[in-house]
């Protein structure tokens, strides 16, 4: 029963066409699910400040045990290409055509939450409050998460702070609880102009003196906590002109915002050396996640898989998500797998038995019987 169900549903949303800020039917589809449950809604409307057309979907189901609760969280919206979505079933491998993507991100983990809470509200097995958090526009810099009015929400609607996120790439076997902060740099080099093939000498060629700064900046795997990259170099003019703009930008992640900040100086510093006349530009692309209380609520999870056989390990990722955000709230976030592989390619598949078992882990997490 629970393996139909959970198959059923996540069929039905893999077929309704959901790219990120476009997410009104899906949307229509989780809060149609939710009532129909019993739940307490509430909306965050926070969509106009990014240009989206869903809301936050907050739902509260009241549980019969006292207790802390837990918030379940996923995402609506999927990554392009996804339009005319053919789903391709080869026993428990679930993929597309290979014109598009699947969408197993994140509609996998949105069927293992709606399945495991309509499997104990219908079958009236004890629970504390369970609260649904949906959000819109992960896949564009987790927008819903980042711009949830929190002040007005909290008048409405108060979600416990121990949050599962079904947003995990891989199997059901690893619970993520760490994860970096990630700061986006710009940094643009102005030189002098001149006729590059006249009077070169007069000009300070942007392009190179970017390049020595680059050359000497620590980038790539810094330590076990931190990596840095550049991505993109842009300089551009005419073959006979010396340049006298060259931008280039990059990020930095870490586990530790010190060590971003300390990579951040030391950049400025290799700038300074070359050149006086530069703008450094930073921006934090989501803040860092970690364990607020020293794992045990990844222990109680991990126990849950066990309880359907699966092995599960605490995991720390290199990613970002909306656990991030959560977590800047005050949230005890944790992420688990449902089976999702090649996420973000035409060539995505999901593992539905993978699912199948985070669905009945959530089922046994959330029993109170």
């Amino acid at each position: 029963m629970i393996t139909e169900r959970n198959l059923e549903i996540f069929e039905e949303m893999l077929m309704i066409h959901s790219p990120s800020k476009e997410e009104k039917e899906m949307a229509d589809y989780v809060i149609n699910f939710l009532e129909n449950l019993g739940a307490e809604i509430h909306l965050d409307e926070s969509q106009h400040t990014y240009g989206g057309n869903s809301p936050v979907i907050f739902a509260k189901i009241k549980g019969d045990v006292e207790g802390e609760g837990v918030s379940l969280n996923a995402h609506t919206d999927v990554i392009q290409p996804n339009k005319d979505l053919k789903i391709i079933k080869k026993d428990n491998i679930w993929s597309s055509d290979e014109t598009t993507t699947l969408g197993g991100d994140d509609k996998a983990g949105l069927a293992a939450i709606l399945t495991a809470v309509e499997y104990i509200v219908h079958n009236k097995i004890s629970h504390e409050d369970i609260y649904v958090i949906v959000t819109p526009g992960e896949e564009q810099g987790m927008l819903g998460a980042r711009n949830i009015n929190w002040k007005n929400v909290y008048q409405h609607i108060n979600p416990s702070k121990n949050l599962i996120v079904a947003d995990n790439a891989g199997k059901a076997n690893k619970v993520a609880y760490q994860a970096p902060t990630c700061y986006r740099f710009n940094i643009e080099i102005r030189g002098r102009k001149a006729h590059a093939g006249i009077e070169p000498e007069k000009g300070i060629n942007a392009i190179q003196v970017a390049s020595k700064v680059i050359s000497e900046m620590p980038l790539l795997r810094i330590d076990e906590e931190t990596t840095a990259n550049v991505s993109q170099v842009t300089s551009d003019f005419p073959n006979n002109v010396v340049p006298d703009k060259c931008v280039f930008t990059g990020e930095i992640r870490s586990h530790k915002k010190e060590k971003v900040d300390q990579l951040l100086e030391q950049y400025e510093s290799i700038v300074k050396k070359y050149t006086e006349d530069y703008t450094i530009e930073t921006r934090c692309d989501y803040p860092a996640l970690s364990s607020q209380d020293d794992l045990q609520f990844v222990k109680d999870i991990v126990a849950a898989y066990e309880t359907v056989g699966v092995k599960a390990e605490p995991q720390i990722i290199g990613g970002g998500s909306d656990a991030n955000f959560f977590a800047e709230e005050g949230f005890n976030s944790a992420i688990i797998g449902v089976g999702m592989e090649l996420v973000h390619t035409t060539e995505e598949y999901l593992d539905t038995n993978e699912m199948i078992l985070t669905t009945k882990a959530l089922i046994n997490y959330l029993s109170k019987d």
